[in-house]
């Protein structure tokens, strides 16, 4: 193993076998951190080197040299944490004399669109994840949303708030994100102003877009749209989505038999049209749906026209399956895996995994400072809603290569995620060195408790 300078050898030829403090694991841990820091840096510089389509006035703004250039501003947010901005400039800047204002980077910031930040963070999740651990062949994701609050922006209306009841004005915006739970990163996200949301538009858009071939999507009952299911299946996914139970929803249109606990397979076909021989074919038939116009669904026309031919969408294939939870409460859910590979107490541990993205929720806000904005400007929080994105990705990946050693006769160990996300960004600033970053990851750990729960407020 080559030695780093860290040999407990008072004579060292440089090649230690045995009394160096690096092993072959930690030397491969280092080039992981030194290959994601790269990777950050190199995309910074890309954008920085052609930023013109992510600028308002491509051929003023950033022209002249100023303290706060575009790489700068980009690196600056990133490393954002949830301390004031003049605070964030003086620890960016190291308490330098020349350290910028707020205002200046306040003026820098409005000459970048929000796209510059969602560029790189698809960039770099494309680039650094996806060779995380499988699930049977296939990648594990959750899809779901959360409301971002911030101090109110009244020039923006699709987000603005008036409030009642003596409330003070606010805004919201409403973050869509597509998660790897093996990997825990994030994949894909897509941010909609809070009157304009639309959580199954948001889904289909980053499934039909992505370039994952195989995946399994697990979602709450948000999800539950026959679009939603024929553009999963149209891509060539698997899903396991939960549905309601009772007289609203796709299973109270499907017959189902009586018992408690069940698993039925469905194969239906979709149409607009309301013929009178479609209707008769529906009352024998009851594989074949109506889809009202005003329920979306891609792969129909909007509307069907008496003169023009019938089109009806063939083969949306689910099974329908309910599992107990409790001796008096049951679940149902909607899902195209295998009868003959998962049976109803596999779907219902594969489903238990989905609550990976309501934690990662609370870390995305609360470690890694999504909850602390520095404007109130929606673009730019839009800027960082997808810096905070990037950054959580950055520590997540790198806190994932540090070597955790478990203490036999202990609780297995893992790192805290907390004083994992301050290292890293410490790392990225350039303060903490590859070296050094694993030693202090290590150090600071948290135990596991598998199956802790709480109970519900």
């Amino acid at each position: 193993v080559p030695c780093f300078g860290d040999c407990f050898q008072s004579s060292c030829s440089g090649i230690c076998a045995t009394y160096c403090t690096l092993s072959i694991s930690d030397f491969v841990t280092e080039v992981a951190f030194t290959e994601f820091f790269e990777q950050s840096s190199n995309l910074i510089e890309e954008l920085s080197a052609n930023p013109g389509s992510f600028l308002r006035n491509p051929t003023k703004d950033f022209t002249r040299k100023r303290k706060i250039g575009f790489s700068d501003t980009l690196s600056l947010l990133l490393a954002m944490e949830g301390k004031s901005t003049t605070n964030e400039l003086l620890r960016y800047y190291r308490c330098s004399k020349d350290t910028p204002t707020a205002s200046a980077l306040r003026q820098q910031r409005d000459k970048i669109k929000p796209d510059a930040f969602e560029c790189l963070f698809r960039r770099f999740s494309a680039a650094c994840t996806g060779n995380g651990p499988l699930h049977n062949g296939y990648r594990l994701l959750a899809v779901d949303g959360s409301d971002l609050l911030f101090t109110a922006d009244p020039s923006d209306p699709d987000s603005y708030y008036s409030g009642e009841n003596g409330q003070k004005p606010y805004s919201i915006l409403h973050l869509n994100a597509l998660f790897d739970l093996r990997q825990k990163v994030y994949v894909d996200a897509i941010v909609q102003k809070s009157r304009l949301a639309n959580e199954h538009r948001a889904l289909c858009d980053m499934v039909d877009r992505s370039s994952i071939d195989k995946a399994i999507l697990l979602a709450d009952r948000n999800y539950e749209s026959y679009n939603d299911l024929a553009h999963l299946q149209e891509k060539g996914w698997k899903f396991l989505i939960r549905v309601k139970d009772g007289n609203s929803g796709i299973v109270s249109a499907l017959p189902l038999p009586k018992s408690e606990a069940f698993d039925c397979a469905f194969q239906l076909s979709l149409t607009r049209s309301r013929t009178n021989e479609l209707k008769k074919r529906m009352k024998e038939d009851p594989s074949l749906k109506y889809i009202a116009s005003s329920s979306p669904f891609d792969f129909l026309p909007s509307h069907a026209q008496k003169n023009e031919p019938c089109v009806i969408y063939n083969n949306l294939s689910f099974r329908v399956v309910r599992f107990r939870l409790t001796d008096s409460s049951f679940e149902t859910v909607l899902t195209n895996l295998d009868a003959s590979e998962y049976s109803p107490s596999m779907l219902k541990q594969l489903y238990a995994m989905r609550w990976g993205i309501e934690t990662s929720f609370r870390d995305l806000k609360y470690t890694v400072g999504l909850a602390s904005f520095h404007s109130k400007k929606v673009d730019h929080v839009l800027q960082e809603v997808f810096a905070r994105l990037t950054m959580y990705n950055f520590s997540e990946l790198i806190t994932a290569c540090a070597v955790i050693r478990s203490v036999p006769g202990k609780l297995a160990c893992q790192a805290n995620f907390s004083a994992a996300v301050h290292i890293c960004r410490e790392f990225f600033r350039g303060i903490v060195h590859p070296p050094d970053v694993e030693a202090l990851i290590a150090r600071f750990l948290s135990p596991v408790r598998p199956d802790r729960k709480r109970n519900r407020n």
